[in-house]
């Protein structure tokens, strides 16, 4: 599995496209500006996109996705709580002071436990609302190999706030403990925003949600 990961927009958005290189198909996760500089990267790789795939509908996330679908006439996937932030774009513009970008084409809806093929990349999407309503996580296999996408519901020694539009702290505390930490320890995670940690160390060190003792209930 190639995963190329880098910080795009303003805001420092993770976006990452992720390829099975025996095939050459690939999806892009988070695209959510440099328009041009997502481009580029997938044409120095030759590969074939199949897909958009967003972990949640902030402006930061999904600021380039209708400039990628004019060049690749793909599905854009969102979780559909989240469909009212994407419908928005006016209002978060002005809230974070960017330009509006163009509103993308939606295709078929993001589903807690849906298990999406693309080549032999597997992709299990796990619905962790608390940053937004509609926030998802991506389990992405290939193989032996797999990764985590986390949005912006778990960072390396942080959380996502939960002050936005439909934002929820309790409902976030929860899928980190309930859905995230319940993952493999050595899950290697790339959060919406800043460094690369894994599940194991989030688990350990993570000051603002500490994994429920054994046995508590």
């Amino acid at each position: 599995m190639l995963v190329d990961a880098f910080p795009v927009g303003p805001l420092g958005c993770n976006c990452a496209i992720v390829a099975d290189p025996s095939t050459n198909k690939s999806i892009v996760i988070d695209p959510g500006g440099d328009a041009r500089k997502i481009l580029d990267r997938i044409a120095r790789h030759s590969f074939q996109v199949e897909a958009i795939l967003h972990t949640h509908g902030h402006i930061d996330h999904v600021g380039a996705t209708a400039d990628l679908q004019k060049h690749f006439p793909v599905d854009s996937l969102l979780h559909p709580d989240d469909r009212f932030i994407l419908d928005m774009l006016v209002v978060q513009s002005t809230f974070v002071g960017m330009r509006a970008p163009e509103r993308p084409k939606l295709g078929a809806d993001l589903v807690d436990h849906a298990v999406l093929r693309f080549g032999g990349l597997e992709v299990t999407v796990i619905h962790t609302p608390g940053h937004s309503p509609g926030s998802v996580s991506f389990r992405v296999q290939h193989g032996t190999e797999r990764i985590l996408f986390s949005g912006d519901t778990l960072f390396q020694g942080g959380i996502g706030r939960s002050d936005l539009w439909g934002g929820d702290s309790a409902a976030l505390s929860r899928s980190i403990r309930d859905r995230l930490y319940a993952l493999e320890d050595d899950l290697q995670v790339i959060p919406g925003h800043g460094g690369r940690t894994t599940i194991g160390e989030e688990k350990r060190s993570n000051p603002f949600v500490r994994p429920r003792a054994s046995g508590a209930i």
